[in-house]
């Protein structure tokens, strides 16, 4: 057995993640994100025989058991791209004492890092600095090769460029570890979801709300904050946001990265300041204890902060916006008792939804899929996935849990040849048809496609794409929901088969569009309630 995983954490909820991969004789440790090591460093675990540590990215859940790691095992060398050994140390502000023993590494350029083991990293979006990690062992009968995505996007944000699919594809790996925060769920785009999010800022700040908004450390507090300050629904008016917290670190750790950002920030630095600027409204200031808040105000601050600070005065209403973490409900808080707060969530993705994900593994093409990172039903959902099951072999480990990876000496996915197939497109008043020449009925891809007789389009970027929808599938499609029925399909806070409303029992898990439950607010055409 040349190949095998051990997570430490898979990364449920607010468990890190921690995975230990062996690839031929080199035993390698993928991130380590948890708070308690004692797993890890039991005895009988795989620790003492690891070689090296390898941190995807800056997130606290890859890699807030770093110092502790590094002081039980000085010896272990850790890398990460160039921007995350940057970045790490905001995950332990208070241990100043923690010396930078991260060894960073430059993006697309294999190194050696133990005889035979070569390691090359590439952008994954997500989080500046976060980046897939490709495993290569030459050994004497083979070359073995892993590949871990960490988190990542495919879409471009603000302040990252997402994961250049066009660079990964073809690398057919032995084995793929890839996150599935988002399941098979389905979501807007990037750029749908921001537009969508500044409206609700701004009619909330119309009907004289202040806003609070909650966010992590690194990565989407920094997103936000750029699009508010960017945005033609905040540009020029009087509005001032504070950031607060951990928040305005890595807002300052940013700035610090600058010449790693996208073009699009670096040029918008160049004529103003990316963050801090009481010069062009809206004013962004670093919120301190002894600022007193004017109102309207947009306030960014950490994910565990006291809520009843900024919300003591009851003669203002305030409109809370916690981060939905798909998959699993949002956590209860006394603030919502106050007459005089109102308390919602948001979302903007970080990760990949179902599309995303299939594309990937589809472009490497790997033989053993190792699915991580995300609610055990999301990931469960993904497993059953009738086109990654037919194709790859898949698995869905816990922690502690060893899987094996045992390799077959061929590839199991056939390799088809690359045929194009000219056809014609016809415009009629009611429809468009395709027709294509009777040879593609032979290749024997074709009965895939031809199952039902029902086929799905969808464009990918400026070419459409058509699939045929198979018979289990068409049997699973949810029937038809009139609009006048007080179920989910026809609920204001539907949104990508998951409930956004915070009142709902079903908050935040994925459901059916035929779901009902005891708070239904129906839509009207014009996006009225009723």
């Amino acid at each position: 057995m040349e190949l095998e995983c051990l997570p430490y954490g898979v990364g449920h909820n607010s468990e890190g993640l921690c995975l230990w991969v062996r690839i031929g004789p080199h035993r390698i440790l993928l991130d380590c994100g948890l708070e308690d090591l004692s797993g890890l460093i039991a005895e009988g675990s795989h620790l003492h025989v690891a070689d090296c540590i390898i941190c995807s990215h800056a997130h606290d859940d890859h890699a807030r058991g770093l110092p502790a790691l590094h002081r039980l095992a000085p010896q272990l060398p850790v890398y990460a791209s160039e921007v995350t050994a940057r970045l790490l140390s905001l995950n332990w502000p208070d241990d100043a004492d923690t010396p930078n023993f991260c060894q960073g590494l430059p993006w697309r350029t294999p190194v050696e890092i133990e005889d035979d083991l070569w390691v090359e990293l590439f952008p994954a979006g997500h989080l500046p600095g976060a980046s897939v990690t490709r495993l290569t062992y030459h050994g004497s009968d083979r070359t073995y090769s892993v590949v871990y995505t960490g988190d990542f996007l495919l879409s471009n944000t603000r302040l990252v460029d997402g994961l250049p699919l066009e660079e990964l594809r073809g690398w057919n790996p032995d084995v793929l570890i890839v996150e599935g925060s988002y399941g098979t769920a389905r979501y807007p785009r990037r750029r749908s979801q921001e537009n969508q999010l500044a409206e609700r800022i701004a009619r909330a700040l119309s009907s004289g709300y202040a806003i609070l908004m909650l966010v992590p450390t690194l990565g989407l507090g920094q997103e936000l904050l750029m699009l508010l300050r960017s945005h033609h629904h905040f540009t020029g008016r009087e509005i001032d946001i504070w950031v607060g917290g951990t928040v305005a670190d890595g807002c300052d750790a940013y700035l610090n990265i600058l010449p790693h950002l996208p073009t699009a920030a670096q040029n918008f630095a160049r004529h103003q300041p990316l963050f801090w600027d009481d010069r062009i409204r809206p004013h962004t200031r670093r919120l301190t204890a002894e600022d007193r808040l004017s109102h309207p105000c947009i306030v960014l601050t950490d994910l565990d902060a006291d809520l009843h600070q900024y919300c003591r005065e009851s003669e203002q209403k305030w409109l809370v916006l916690r981060p939905l973490k798909p998959g699993y409900p949002v956590p209860d808080s006394d603030i919502e008792e106050l007459s005089h707060v109102r308390v919602e969530t948001y979302l903007l993705s970080e990760h990949c939804d179902r599309s995303g994900t299939t594309q990937l593994i589809h472009n490497l093409r790997p033989q053993h899929v190792v699915f991580v990172h995300g609610s055990p039903n999301y990931l469960a959902d993904l497993i059953n996935l009738e086109e990654l099951r037919n194709r790859y072999q898949l698995h869905y480990p816990a922690a502690g849990k060893l899987v094996e990876l045992p390799l077959r000496e061929k590839h199991s996915q056939p390799d088809f040849a690359d045929a194009i197939y000219e056809g014609e497109l016809t415009e009629h008043q009611n429809c468009v048809t395709v027709t294509l020449p009777i040879s593609i009925a032979r290749d024997s891809r074709w009965q895939i496609l031809a199952d039902t007789g029902i086929v799905e389009t969808h464009w990918q970027g400026d070419e459409l794409v058509l699939r045929g929808v198979p018979q289990r599938e068409l049997l699973g499609r949810d029937r038809f929901v009139p609009p006048d029925t007080a179920c989910c399909a026809n609920c204001r806070y539907y949104r990508g088969q998951q409930c956004l409303n915070a009142d709902s029992p079903l908050h935040g898990l994925k459901v059916t569009p035929d779901g009902i439950c005891p708070v239904f607010e129906a839509e009207d055409d014009e996006g009225v309630t009723r």
